[in-house]
């Protein structure tokens, strides 16, 4: 049934492998002795789901390697459908908005150190930020480290994530710097703003 939705037993198996390894690239011959298919057949299927964008490719020792591209629009619903282990949606009808709230942003928001975070990318729907997570603040990198883990963990990808000073911050947003200035532009979520510099009154 699912083969002819997706149109071949090869994409399939392509999808089922990729997305059960986000992070990790595959050469060709490998993948043809881990999913027992052609390669002809498997040369065809990646380069039509290269062309897609649902995977990316690099080259490294003489060698063309291919994986996830978790950056691709529908990455979160074909992980839910291809993925050993997806990521189970709360379902509770009763819950109160902190009830829905991810735990890694409960955890986030109680972490001492932090005074503004911003998320975008892949975090928000409709952001085309390269940037996922904006910390600003003062966190030691073993519990940033952990934190970092947790969230891609949760969300099932890679993360891109910047750490800043409050200083540098608070300078980049008042001389309108184009690292922050384009995070705002486009869409974002404020997680965190002890101060009020976001989301005060003008």
């Amino acid at each position: 049934m699912i083969d002819a939705l997706f149109g071949s037993k090869t994409r399939v198996k392509l999808l089922h492998l990729f997305l059960n390894n986000p992070g990790k690239a595959f050469y060709v011959r490998e993948i043809t002795r881990l999913i027992d298919e052609q390669i002809n057949s498997v040369r065809r299927e990646l380069s039509n789901m290269l062309g897609i964008g649902i995977i990316k490719s690099d080259s490294a020792d003489n060698k063309l390697y291919y994986e996830i591209n978790q950056r691709y629009e529908y990455y979160i619903p074909l992980r839910a459908i291809f993925a050993d282990e997806p990521v189970e949606p709360a379902s509770s009808s009763n819950m109160t908005v902190r009830d829905k709230m991810p735990q890694w942003q409960m955890d986030l928001q109680s972490l001492s150190g932090l005074r503004v975070v911003i998320a975008a990318g892949v975090l928000v729907h409709g952001s085309s930020s390269a940037i996922d997570l904006l910390l600003v603040g003062n966190i030691s990198a073993a519990k940033l480290s952990k934190l970092i883990k947790r969230v891609e963990e949760t969300e099932g990808r890679d993360l891109n994530y910047s750490v800043l000073s409050y200083d540098e911050f608070y300078y980049r947003l008042s001389v309108h710097d184009r690292f922050i200035t384009e995070m705002l532009h486009n869409k974002y979520k404020i997680l965190v703003d002890e101060d009020g510099i976001l989301t005060k009154k003008g």
